[in-house]
């Protein structure tokens, strides 16, 4: 009794229950439970001691410790499978889900990517960094054309490293290049985790696409100065070959015939989305057969390569919906408790200030980057966020054009910020991708040093997105203004 009425001091049983279903869900991870799995499982269990065992506990100790019953509606809980399969599977949003999938794995398999890394290898690969340069181009054009990040780091160190290696460059140095490069698919657009936010925030999907145009370019170029003053600061970090030839004007043909392609992609894609020609949702469907005739043109289109890449995004799609499907039942259940209004409560009352009130919801999404993948991040954090930002007075620049600015700058520095935690050691992702296909004497120590000078560039790109919020704005503003 007088455990529980210390309790009581602190936290009403709802809180309680709140913080259990967190800490059950994230028990049940490391536990190795699926992460679909492990939201419904959980979800029952509670709704169950909500509904049954919940009531006479309360009448025992209503003296003791405060819960405001809400129940189970059972009506409503019936309700559910009507919303989470009319809601999510019918979203038009959503349908671009698969079509932007199938796009990246079709241009994996299409052999793009490897023309261009032979042709940039020919026209850079003579440059002291020439090859930190090339894999840094090719993963800006590889992030704008597949918005996968694991397909990006893998195919990046598949090719690059390799001859990285051959050419005694840094081993921190090569590793920390590719797997910076390959983690800009996940802010570049048509990143498929803008899509699945664009769903979850309710706000436009083109908004997502324009917003993220100028902050990917600005990490884009702060990777490529930095390669270029280190190559300057420690040459043998970065050594030109031994045998170099003067540049010939068909090292630079081979070049643009290899990138015309991908880059007449991407036009096709965002360029149809930014001139109103088509929606984000037709434009996927374009990305998605733009890149079979890029296959088709390469000869690498066939029977198996079609079954493969069909298989891989069915089984991808039906991942991520099956963590939608079971992120709702979640979500319904923690609201039962009022879980919505006490973790609004809570990340509101850390701070007066609205700006750091942001920067406390965006630490605490990078810290969950190292627990959970950015799917299970962006389908369960971030819409119990939504609220809470809408609740701040955050002046954001919409130019009269562009609604929820607020939301839009929001999405696009928590996009950053995952980037971040992707690469940020010991756990980042993006680092165990490049780890599963390096070459022999490469190790996790290297990759670990390598990525620390491009997480310092991620903070500043960051904080320079934090700084100026029209960059998320002001190009939604002109593409989409009514």
């Amino acid at each position: 009794m007088a455990i529980l009425g210390f309790i009581g001091q602190f936290l009403t049983l709802n809180e309680l229950a709140i913080l259990a279903m967190f800490l059950t869900f994230i028990f049940m991870l490391f536990r190795g439970v699926p992460v679909a799995f492990a939201l419904v499982g959980v979800s029952l269990v509670f709704a169950l001691i909500a509904e049954i065992l919940l009531d006479p506990f309360r009448a025992a100790f209503r003296d003791v410790i405060e819960f405001d019953r809400t129940g189970i509606d059972y009506q409503r809980f019936g309700a559910v499978a009507g919303r989470l399969f009319g809601g999510i599977v019918k979203n038009p949003v959503l349908v671009a889900l698969p079509m932007f999938i199938f796009m990246g794995l079709m241009l994996d398999q299409s052999g793009v990517a490897q023309r261009m890394m032979h042709s940039m290898q020919k026209l850079f690969g003579r440059l002291r960094g020439g090859l930190s340069l090339t894999v840094m181009l090719i993963g800006i054009v590889l992030a704008a054309s597949t918005g996968v990040i694991g397909a990006s780091v893998t195919l990046l160190g598949v090719m690059a490293l390799p001859a990285m290696m051959a050419q005694n460059y840094s081993k921190p140095i090569a590793t920390g290049t590719v797997a910076s490069a390959g983690t800009l698919g996940i802010l570049i657009p048509p990143s498929i985790m803008l899509v699945i936010m664009s769903d979850q925030l309710a706000i436009s999907l083109g908004d997502l696409f324009m917003g993220a145009f100028f902050p990917g370019l600005i990490l884009g170029a702060l990777y490529i100065v930095f390669i270029v003053v280190y190559g300057l600061i420690s040459p043998s970090s970065m050594p030109a070959p031994e045998n170099r030839e003067d540049i010939s004007w068909q090292a630079v043909k081979e070049v643009l015939i290899a990138v015309v392609p991908p880059l007449f992609l991407i036009l096709l894609v965002l360029g149809s989305i930014f001139a109103g020609f088509a929606t984000p949702t037709e434009a996927s469907g374009l990305g998605a057969l733009g890149a079979t005739i890029l296959a088709l043109a390469n000869g690498k289109l066939n029977f198996k390569v079609m079954r493969e890449v069909s298989y891989s995004t069915v089984n991808t799609t039906g991942y991520i919906i099956g963590i939608f499907l079971a992120a709702n039942f979640f979500a319904f259940v923690l609201r039962r408790y009022g879980g919505d209004e006490i973790i609004e409560g809570l990340v509101l009352s850390a701070f007066d200030d609205p700006y750091l009130t942001v920067l406390f919801i965006l630490s605490i999404i990078f810290l969950l980057g190292f627990l959970l993948d950015w799917i299970e991040i962006t389908i369960i954090v971030m819409p119990l966020m939504l609220p809470v930002i809408l609740g701040l007075d955050l002046d954001v620049p919409g130019f009269d054009q562009v609604r929820d600015p607020s939301i839009v700058w929001f999405a696009i520095l928590a996009a950053v910020t995952l980037q971040t935690s992707f690469l940020t050691p010991p756990v980042g992702f993006a680092l165990f991708y490049l780890k599963g296909v390096c070459p022999p004497g490469v190790t996790l120590g290297h990759i670990y040093r390598g990525i620390i000078p491009f997480v310092i560039l991620q903070l500043v790109g960051l904080m320079i997105v934090f700084q100026f919020p029209a960059l998320t704005t002001w190009l939604p503003s002109v593409a989409y203004g009514d």
